[in-house]
């Protein structure tokens, strides 16, 4: 598999796991059985191994490392609190609000790690 092929991959998955995540996201928001799915609980899993599995040999490949690079390293601490707010939106979340207040922390976080990624700069300007 080429570089290229890679990047397509790691991107796809990466959209597919945001648009997941919002749509667990909105089934959250209106209480949807939805969410106790097998396949809802399964494949955003699966989706996430992927778009690691490709991160990590993407920095392999490339040779450009966290905490070496400004831009991964930001993307790495933002992953950390992008997993942790959607834990918290998702499953953690002790009331609606604390639910609602995470979840949408958690997509500003995810727009953050794409402007990072596209950008390759860690701060980002508006």
């Amino acid at each position: 598999m080429s570089y290229l092929a890679l990047k397509h991959l790691h991107v796809t998955c990466a959209a597919l796991s945001g648009s997941l995540f919002l749509l667990r996201g909105f089934w959250m928001l209106r209480q949807s059985p939805a969410l106790q799915r097998r396949w809802v609980r399964v494949v955003p899993h699966v989706i996430d191994t992927l778009l690691l599995a490709s991160a990590l040999i993407m920095v392999f490949w490339s040779g450009q490392y966290p905490f070496v690079q400004n831009w991964l390293t930001a993307k790495v601490i933002a992953l950390l609190a992008y997993i942790g707010l959607g834990t918290i939106a998702l499953k953690r979340g002790k009331t609606k609000t604390v639910r609602v207040t995470a979840f949408i922390s958690a997509l500003l976080v995810f727009a953050y790690i794409a402007g990072v990624a596209v950008t390759r700069q860690a701060t980002i300007v508006g």
